[in-house]
This record gives C-alpha cells, sequence and structure tokens, in this order.
C-alpha cells in the first residue's frame, strides 16, 4: 500500500475514532457532504485542504503520520494452505465471509444455523491462521488490507467460480437492485489496458464504500454481488467460422 493511501486510511481511522461523520466534517471546513465523500473516495486531498481537515479535527501532520506509521500490517492474500483449511469447512467459510463482511458475531448466529459456540471456535481459528483478531466481548478486528483477495485460481475462487456458473448467472437479473451487462467490443492494446485499470477501480470503489456502510447497522445493509470479468474472447460458434 502506498505511503499516501496509508495517510488517507489513517485519517478516516481518526474521523470515526473523533465521531465526526462527513457530514459534520463537511460543515467544519465548508464544503458540501457529497464533496467530502468523493474526495474520500478519490483519495485525493491537496496539501492545502489536508491542512484544512486537520485542523478541523484538531490534529497536525505529525500526529498524522505517527497514525499511519502504527498501523499493523495488514495481509493482503492468504496462504494456499490457509484456504485450503477454511474451504474445508463450510461454517468455517460462512464465518469467514461474515467477517469480511463486518457481520457481527450476534448476526451470525441468528442468521446462520451456527451456535454461539460455534461461531466463537471459528472465530478463533481464523484469528490462529491471522485473517483477523478477536477481541474481547467476541468483537473482530479484521487483519486483511483493503485490498485483500483470495489467490487467482486457488481454492476459494475455484469454489466460488463454480458457485457462479451453477447459481450465481442462474437468474433474468431483471430485479430492481440486479443488472447484467455483456459488452463486446474491439479496443486497441492501450484502450484495453485503460479499460481493464478503470474496472479495478470500481471494484476498489465499492471496497471503500463497503467499508464506510458497515457503520450502518446490520438490518440496514443487504448482501450483494457483483463479478467483474473481461478477456479476449468470442462464443465457441463464431470460432468454428474463422478461417
Amino acid at each position: 500500500m502506498s505511503q499516501s493511501s496509508l495517510m488517507i486510511d489513517a485519517l478516516k481511522r481518526q474521523l470515526k475514532v473523533k465521531a465526526v461523520t462527513y457530514a459534520e466534517l463537511a460543515r467544519r471546513i465548508g464544503l458540501s457532504e457529497a464533496s467530502v465523500k468523493r474526495m474520500f473516495a478519490q483519495r485525493s486531498f491537496t496539501l492545502e485542504r489536508l491542512e484544512q481537515i486537520l485542523e478541523a479535527v484538531g490534529m497536525d501532520f505529525a500526529e498524522l503520520v505517527q497514525a499511519a506509521t502504527d498501523t499493523p500490517q495488514l495481509i493482503a492474500q492468504l496462504t494456499y494452505a490457509q484456504e485450503q483449511e477454511i474451504i474445508g469447512d463450510t461454517k468455517l467459510l460462512v464465518v469467514a465471509v461474515a467477517a469480511l463482511n463486518l457481520i457481527p458475531l450476534e448476526e451470525i448466529v441468528a442468521v446462520y444455523k451456527i451456535s454461539e459456540a460455534e461461531a466463537v471456535k471459528y472465530l478463533l481459528r481464523l484469528d490462529k491462521i491471522g485473517f483477523l483478531t478477536l477481541l474481547p466481548n467476541n468483537r473482530v478486528k479484521l487483519l486483511v488490507a483493503r485490498t485483500f483477495s483470495w489467490i487467482p485460481n486457488g481454492p476459494i475462487q475455484t469454489y466460488f467460480r463454480g458457485e457462479a456458473y451453477g447459481d450465481f448467472l442462474d437468474a433474468r437479473f431483471a430485479g430492481e437492485q440486479e443488472v447484467m451487462k455483456l459488452v463486446s467490443v474491439m479496443l486497441s492494446p492501450r484502450s484495453t489496458k485503460a479499460l481493464l485499470e478503470r474496472l479495478k477501480q470500481v471494484a476498489d470503489e465499492f471496497s471503500r464504500q463497503h467499508q464506510d456502510d458497515a457503520r450502518l447497522p446490520y438490518d440496514q445493509r443487504h448482501s450483494l454481488t457483483f463479478m467483474l470479468a473481461a478477456r479476449p474472447w468470442m462464443p465457441k460458434a463464431f470460432k468454428a467460422l474463422l478461417r
């Protein structure tokens, strides 16, 4: 993770510690709430704006640097063996995904056929793996980076790919909260690279939004899965007609 990203993440943590919402920060620095949200989403600050924000929350630049330096090293990926351990127990996988989605233990127990004792046991296993830290009162602190991902073609990605083929894509995608776009285009290498970078940015933006919405009560959030995929491809029937 870049130094600037560490600084911005540290600033967001300090806002939460000081109970300063985006709306309140916007009021203090004379911007609209939408502008503040956009600034954090794009992770783009001028030095003047950063100094203004720090003054508004009662911090100086040295304190922000210290907060960023004190950030523990987060993992961006598990090992193959760790993924195999998780995928080998369905309940462990459910608890791991629930933890990633910042679902508290009491909601895991209420939603799934998993007892509190089982949930704690699985959280302890994830703690041992280094996926999270189990805190007093069964609170959880994730130890995975914002850019965390499963191993490409690893045990868990392979599992979910199989679920996507058999279940996720078996839908009309016509509901209010559903969309599917299959777009086939012909692009230059430069345009292709730009498109792939933009798709990665979209995924990162939703990851950040997921963390922001984690502050909302559980009943105000719902599960949403989206899949980004792009590669040189044409239907087999088209290939069969190639000269």
